[in-house]
């Protein structure tokens, strides 16, 4: 079991921690609605240390990333970009940010499960390339700062921060160290990321539950996240997509650029999967009624099995929602339902579930 520098602060926060992927984290804190509620209505802070960081140096740090990912990774100093990683038959290998430091320089976040099969892929392709390939996991801690006064308690820590653009990174000193800003989110609401040296990142955590203590803010844990992350339609890899999907199958078409000058690994593929057509992808579902869904319950459609859920929760606000894949001409509006343990409870497919703030 991996803890992470701030293992010690969430067992203080009251945190129940929990084996997520061989790393030991918080399910929850004071709850996961109490939880969901802090990050909608005001702050959250959650501990994403257990995320990989590798940093990618050299002349063709930019060239080699376009030929491990799908998307048109963006060559501009402070500039991000989602992309997907993919094998030689267009599956998922992950799903990953790379935001460029520099024009021979970028650091890419990728998912703790798959840390270590990333690595040895990016070495894997680089033997052609003028790079080098460092995983500074360890060197930094991470966490993540949600809600529409994220932004508000964050000025308190760094300058102009708000002017800092979606999908950006900065680097900025705080409590005398170089640490790295970036405003993503997984969560559907505004808010920022801060990397710094694990003595920093308790220092950082401590800031944002003090001063944001006039605003409600709870330090938050995977339960929440995960309710969080599925009203946003946000996928999570190794659920909702894997290495036998590929990103049209994920319904995530706008992250392939077939069109970029780059020749990525698994274009032929995807390119061969689009004049075809897919046969089933992901579809979001929700609830017409009472009940929970859960990941593995089966989608009935026309009285007969259609496919499967890979995620599923209960929404304070929505009630039952979940996702899974289906036939790919089963089409928005079409009305399902949803086996859990014998009891079938009537959905509906849904583009999305609300209309995200960022």
């Amino acid at each position: 079991m991996f803890r992470t520098p701030l293992y010690n602060a969430c067992v203080k926060a009251g945190g129940k921690m929990t084996d997520f992927h061989g790393w030991e984290l918080p399910v929850q804190f004071s709850g996961i609605l109490a939880e969901y509620g802090a990050v909608r209505n005001a702050l959250g802070v959650f501990d994403v240390s257990h995320m990989g960081r590798f940093f990618i140096d050299g002349k063709n740090a930019h060239k080699f990333l376009q030929t491990i990912c799908c998307n048109a990774l963006k060559n501009e100093p402070g500039a991000g970009t989602y992309s997907h990683v993919l094998n030689e038959n267009g599956g998922v290998i992950d799903d990953i940010i790379a935001f460029c430091l520099a024009q021979d320089k970028f650091l890419v976040v990728v998912n703790s499960a798959t840390k270590e099969k990333d690595f040895n892929w990016f070495n894997s392709r680089a033997k052609n390339f003028d790079v080098k390939i460092t995983d500074r996991s360890v060197d930094l801690g991470m966490l993540a700062v949600q809600g529409p006064k994220a932004l508000e308690v964050v000025g308190g820590l760094a300058e102009n921060i708000k002017n800092l653009k979606r999908f950006h990174i900065e680097e900025k000193t705080l409590f005398a160290s170089s640490c790295y800003i970036t405003r993503t989110g997984y969560t559907g609401e505004d808010g920022v990321e801060i990397m710094a040296p694990p003595p920093v990142i308790e220092k950082v955590w401590d800031f944002f539950l003090s001063e944001g203590k006039k605003y409600g803010v709870l330090p938050c844990g995977l339960g929440a996240r995960d309710v969080l992350r599925l009203e946003a339609c946000y996928l999570l890899y190794g659920a909702d997509m894997d290495e036998t999907r590929t990103p049209y199958e994920a319904s995530c078409p706008w992250v392939v650029k077939l069109n970029k000058a780059e020749n990525f690994i698994g274009k032929a593929a995807l390119i061969k999967q689009k004049a075809e057509g897919v046969k089933e992808k992901l579809f979001y579902f929700h609830l017409l009624g009472a009940g929970v869904p859960r990941e593995g319950n089966l989608i009935f459609y026309g009285g007969k099995q259609a496919g499967k859920l890979t995620s599923g929760t209960y929404s304070p606000v929505l009630k039952g929602i979940c996702c899974g894949y289906a036939p790919a001409n089963l089409g928005e509006g079409a009305e399902v339902e949803i086996d859990n343990n014998g009891r079938r409870m009537k959905a509906v497919a849904v583009k999305k579930f609300r209309d995200n703030k960022v």
